[in-house]
């Protein structure tokens, strides 16, 4: 695909770029939307996210197929699930994924506002600011787009996300964000992909081991993440993600 050819120029304001690629191939299979990143986005440029949480296989596993030297970038918050780290370096081992970039919280910054580990006891926000937030924009400020897992079925905050989105000075793509669990599923069992382990005990979403709990039956994917309180989001795919690139406040 000529995507190149076909798009405006990169002068576009980024917010312009984004509307254009998602106005022209939002609606492509997340295949052909990787494609299109691809042909858009020069060497160096692109790289994608992921959690390696509950589905994390089948956005990798696409990415694979096509370009498993494709910088992958992980954000270790030291609280993960131990399964959780364990699963990553399987799967990036079955799909011989070799360029897996792990990205840590700021341990000046820790020392400050985190110093017992335990500030997800008394304030979450601030726990994940420091934790997710300041480390991923320092994974992603290498890259002007990045590819993420995300899907439009999963939580209400997420229910008219584009596929291509404007993040401060940088474009974020998400590919599946039209699927639902029966793609996902199906698509896992035609490939044979390896499944994070912990999803077998209910954790259809998974984060940080303080904060996730298995997701209650008949609620949305993520309805084990902050259980009890009025949060839904880390932060990292939030305003304050592009926020921090621009302003660095660690």
């Amino acid at each position: 695909m000529e995507a190149k050819q076909r798009l405006p120029e990169a002068g576009l304001d980024t917010i312009g770029e984004a509307a254009a690629l998602d106005a022209r191939f939002g609606g492509l299979e997340p295949h052909e939307i990787i494609g299109v990143a691809r042909e858009r986005f020069g060497f160096g440029e692109l790289a994608a996210v992921s959690s390696f949480g509950a589905d994390s296989a089948v956005l990798l596993h696409m990415i694979a197929r096509t370009d498993p030297d494709l910088p992958v970038v992980f954000l270790d918050t030291g609280k993960h699930f131990g399964e959780t780290l364990e699963y990553r370096d399987q799967l990036a081992d079955d799909l011989g994924l070799s360029d897996i970039r792990i990205v840590t919280p700021d341990d000046a910054a820790l020392a400050r506002v985190d110093p017992t580990g335990n500030l997800h006891k008394t304030d979450v926000d601030g726990c994940c600011a420091v934790r997710k937030v300041e480390p991923m924009a320092r994974g992603v400020a290498p890259f002007r787009a990045w590819f993420t897992g995300r899907k439009r079925f999963q939580a209400s905050t997420r229910g008219a996300m584009p596929v291509f989105e404007a993040v401060g000075p940088r474009i974020r793509i998400n590919p599946l964000a039209r699927w639902d669990t029966a793609k996902l599923a199906d698509y896992m069992r035609r490939h044979d992909l390896r499944e994070n382990p912990l999803v077998a005990y209910g954790y259809l979403s998974i984060g940080c081991f303080p904060c996730t709990e298995p997701a209650k039956p008949g609620e949305d994917p993520r309805s084990g993440r902050w259980a009890g309180q009025a949060k839904t989001e880390c932060g990292i795919h939030l305003p304050g993600l592009g926020e921090q690139l621009a302003t660095p406040t660690y």
